[in-house]
């Protein structure tokens, strides 16, 4: 049920400018240095006006850029201000994160990002797929039923699955510094590899992240779940140190 390689994925939400690729520049440089390298994959998903800019300046390059959302039409088309899966790619993207819960709190439907995970799958994107309830739900007991609603109306069974990170997100837990209990997400998680390696019928379970609230403190006690594949790290990984102390802090 854990796979070995342990993802580091920072989404940078509205945040960064062409300076900012010093962070960038220090996290990659660690990444080359560190001897848990080998068992990392470290991603940072950043703005878009910032994709290509990075791309270009990062050499010898230990660490991939990612896109943080897309539009959901192919190609291109008369979509003013929209970006496409296409354009990103062009730009140097590996990695695209969707359905994150601000996007869904703003109106976004399964049925909307399921085109997207469609336009991303044609443009070989590796996608993380946020899923998560909200306090209400958790309070409820609907936390299963709610992320099983969320993945399987955005994922089709004849998709390529193996391109398909899950990230849980709990939203009462982003920005607000509280994690789930032990037990609690370590059962989360269990049901979702579980239900969608039995509903998808995958030969693997997939690859599930654990996001919210995660910081250089917590790290150690979310290290302790196995089930966990890695981390999507909002706020903390703004900063070179608080998204590298994070690693660091993972394997001690």
């Amino acid at each position: 049920m854990t796979n070995k390689l342990k993802y580091f994925i920072g989404n940078w939400k509205m945040f960064g400018d062409f300076n900012s690729f010093k962070i960038i520049s220090k996290i990659n440089q660690y990444a080359k240095e560190h001897k848990n390298a080998k068992k990392s994959k470290i991603v940072l998903c950043v703005p878009n006006i910032l994709i290509g800019f990075f791309r270009k300046r990062l050499k010898r390059k230990s660490i991939s850029i990612g896109a943080q959302n897309c539009y959901h039409e192919e190609g291109y088309g008369p979509f003013t201000g929209a970006i496409s899966a296409v354009m990103l790619k062009k730009m140097g993207a590996e990695y695209i994160i969707l359905g994150h819960s601000e996007n869904r709190e703003e109106g976004e439907t399964a049925k909307l990002i399921k085109k997207k995970i469609v336009s991303a799958l044609n443009q070989k994107f590796n996608i993380i797929l946020c899923v998560g309830e909200k306090f209400i739900d958790k309070k409820k007991g609907k936390t299963f039923s709610i992320i099983k609603k969320q993945i399987n109306g955005s994922i089709e069974k004849n998709f390529n699955t193996n391109k398909i990170i899950l990230a849980y997100e709990p939203v009462w837990s982003i920005g607000s510094k509280k994690i789930p209990k032990t037990k609690e997400l370590m059962n989360v998680i269990r049901f979702i590899k579980n239900d969608f390696k039995k509903n998808f019928k995958t030969k693997n379970f997939p690859k599930v992240l654990y996001g919210g609230s995660v910081n250089k403190n917590n790290i150690k006690l979310l290290s302790t779940i196995s089930e966990i594949d890695g981390f999507l790290i909002g706020g903390a990984s703004q900063s070179s140190k608080k998204f590298i102390d994070i690693i660091k802090n993972y394997y001690k």
